[in-house]
């Protein structure tokens, strides 16, 4: 008698598994419902071509700044400074451009050379008061974000900056590749695309991972954990400071109160797409939807002519939900 031999799992079984049990996909299909909700409710105004354009250009300039927020995040920690950084670093490199004159590229490349400088001077001193003064991340954040938007408006006076070269916004803000896509999220798709591939394939990457674990554990298995955070808090200084200049492109000016709240976006949109609060757990392309989820949200409600305080209500409602979630994940795989 033949005894049959166990029928093997088929890949696409497999395959099909992994994707039900994973929160991108429900990210993934949330976004979807939601665009074809607006589409559906206002097919022309939100599927235009102007609209599209409009919104992937102007989360180019979130996403940028959520990349290095996710780094940031996934060793446990927060950055509250990244909005300020963003205006200090947009004002020091307009006032480098002015102060070169030209309209050339070379002036551009310095003035972008100066906001990156600023991004990552603000956050090596995060990350060093986090890591050797022993500040916690939200206290040492909430100070330097205090004292970067105190320092851009000793400088401007307080009022905004223009004065930006042509060869900035015109070649940058309003440039597109190929006549097509516009440079803004070429650039932001390049950041993406490399931050990802850091965070997944490089040393760094699974050093951020195993601090955000546990830094006692990451110390013990020979990582410098202070010298680590510092190299993190910098990175994300550093793509706050691409995100001012970035800023400056798009809107040909520096504008001192109009980013009192992308800090707090930022975080929603890693925290939404499925980076751990507690650290030890981070996904780039999560973050790319977590930005989303809430600009096509907002989009959607201006096109449909829904009141504002209804925008923030659904957001939050949003942000609570997944913060909720990933306590729940955490719970579960503590009890298992």
């Amino acid at each position: 008698m033949t005894i049959a031999a166990p029928a093997q799992p088929r890949r696409g079984d497999a395959v099909r598994r992994r994707l039900a049990s994973s929160p991108l996909t429900y990210l993934s299909l949330s976004l979807a419902v939601m665009i074809v909700v607006f589409s559906i409710a206002a097919p022309q105004a939100f599927l235009s071509a102007y609209n599209v354009q409009t919104m992937l250009t102007v989360t180019s300039v979130l996403l940028v700044m959520s990349v290095g927020m996710t780094f940031v995040i996934a060793t446990a920690g927060i950055d509250l400074s990244v909005g300020s950084v963003l205006v200090f670093s947009a004002v020091m490199s307009l006032k480098t451009m002015t102060a070169l004159g030209g309209d050339g590229v070379g002036v551009v490349l310095a003035g972008f050379a100066v906001a990156a400088l600023s991004g990552v001077a603000w956050g090596a001193l995060n990350g060093f008061l986090i890591s050797k003064a022993r500040v916690p991340a939200l206290i040492s954040t909430l100070g330097t974000m205090g004292a970067a938007l105190g320092i851009a408006q000793l400088v401007t006076g307080g009022n905004d900056l223009s004065g930006v070269p042509k060869a900035l916004y015109e070649g940058i803000g309003l440039g597109k590749l190929f006549g097509v896509v516009p440079w803004l999220v070429v650039i932001a798709l390049v950041v993406t695309i490399a931050g990802a591939i850091v965070l997944t394939q490089t040393r760094f990457g699974r050093y951020t991972l195993f601090v955000g674990s546990g830094p006692e554990a990451a110390r013990r298995a020979g990582i410098n954990v202070d010298r680590h955070l510092i190299k993190v808090y910098g990175l994300g200084g550093l793509l706050a400071g691409v995100a001012g200049f970035l800023d400056l492109a798009l809107f040909a000016s520096a504008n001192i109160a109009g980013h009192s709240t992308d800090n707090l976006q930022a975080v929603a949109a890693v925290v939404l797409g499925g980076t751990s609060l507690f650290g030890g757990v981070a996904t780039i392309a999560g973050t790319v939807i977590g930005v989303f989820i809430p600009a096509v949200l907002q989009n959607g409600f201006v096109i449909l002519k829904v009141q504002t305080f209804w925008q923030e209500v659904a957001i939050g409602v949003v942000l609570v939900l997944a913060v909720y979630i990933d306590q729940f994940k955490r719970r579960s795989r503590e009890k298992s």
